[in-house]
């Protein structure tokens, strides 16, 4: 019900996370009543929400906050209350702007991938001209199966600003894992159509939920801040765990995630022994590196150098690791190292360099156009 949605908008105000960035609170699907109006205008659910969408809009920008609303065009959403139809779609548009909605995630339940061709870009032209900034969550290629030719990644930047690829994240590791892998084997087609304004977006963060270990959520928010993804919490913050707290709390951690370069990272390396390695390149010439480790036995003692990672030859890095905040400074290209990463868990590093060779490196050719 709205009280819900006061009370989370009251803890992100009040407990850290609106200044962090955390600045949205979004509504998922089932706040419509079953029917529209007599003018055919969606309606909250009277019971749920007696004070309407404007008011939580008033009382959510009152504390320095957004709000973002669920819809899904079709002629159902996908828990059966009622969709955007392509006839539907300018007045949906005029009527969430008129509540002071901030962002729409439109779903794709109980429509062809004709309507959605058609109406994913209407929606997004509708939007715009209503005047409002509202950002724009398609789930558009995730009903095509989110890989060319099917999908145009190139159209689908220009539509809208964040979508979803594949799979509802559930609250499990395994979920974690599969969406990962699915990220990875694709990243040569996903990674180059990410880039500021326009996001793959692997689905919510679960920590703080009930399926994750300490180590798992700490990977999950490591992985998703290297993957460039959108950040959306999933956990009550009335009730959230100090451990839970801190991983998505973690100041570096959301500076490195919203790096202003937007670039995506990438798996590099994936050893036998069950160790994975992710890279992305961030601004200045810093870059963020994420250990992984899937084994389930014991702690595993990785070495390697950041010759063997491709780093420029001749070059000198301080290195802070995002969780403990320890850094190392001095490190060569050259040098070997090692980290020890616990089963299921992470080890992050942010790296920044303190000398540069003449030659810029090649990782540079990977950024998004834009």
């Amino acid at each position: 019900s709205e009280t819900l949605f006061f009370e989370m908008a009251d803890r992100l105000a009040e407990d850290g996370w609106r200044e962090l960035g955390y600045e949205y609170i979004n509504i998922d699907d089932c706040w419509s009543a079953k029917q529209r109006d007599a003018a055919g205008r969606l309606v909250p659910d009277p019971e749920r929400f007696p004070r309407g969408i404007k008011a939580l809009a008033d009382y959510v920008h009152a504390r320095g906050l957004k709000l973002g609303i669920y819809g899904d065009l079709g002629t159902l959403t996908c828990g059966g209350y009622p969709g955007t139809t392509l006839d539907r779609v300018k007045q949906d548009a005029q009527t969430f702007a008129e509540w002071g909605v901030d962002m729409l995630k439109l779903d794709g339940c109980y429509s062809s991938g004709e309507e959605q061709a058609e109406g994913y870009p209407e929606m997004a032209r509708a939007l715009n001209a209503t005047g409002r900034p509202i950002v724009y969550s398609c789930s558009w290629p995730a009903y095509q199966g989110g890989l060319p030719p099917k999908v145009n990644y190139t159209i689908l930047a220009e539509v809208c600003n964040l979508w979803r690829n594949y799979d509802d994240i559930q609250d499990s590791w395994d979920s974690v894992l599969s969406i990962l892998d699915w990220f990875s084997a694709n990243q040569d087609v996903l990674q180059p159509a990410a880039g500021p304004s326009h996001w793959n977006d692997p689905d919510m963060l679960i920590i703080g939920n009930f399926g994750l270990s300490y180590e798992q959520s700490r990977s999950q928010m490591a992985l998703w801040t290297v993957m460039a993804a959108p950040l959306l919490m999933s956990t009550d913050l009335r009730t959230i765990s100090q451990s839970a707290k801190e991983i998505l709390q973690n100041r570096l951690m959301i500076q490195i995630n919203q790096d202003p370069l937007g670039i995506q990272g990438r798996r590099i390396v994936k050893e036998k022994s069950h160790i994975e390695v992710f890279l992305r390149p961030l601004s200045q010439a810093a870059s963020a590196l994420v250990f992984f480790s899937r084994r389930t036995d014991m702690p595993f003692l990785y070495t390697t150098s950041l010759a063997k990672l491709h780093f420029p030859e001749d070059a000198v890095y301080e290195v802070q690791d995002v969780y403990s905040g320890k850094i190392i400074s001095g490190l060569k290209t050259g040098d070997s190292f090692s980290v020890v990463i616990n089963p299921s868990g992470v080890v992050m590093w942010y790296l920044y360099p303190m000398a540069l060779p003449a030659q810029p490196w090649h990782f540079v050719r990977q950024q998004a156009p834009g």
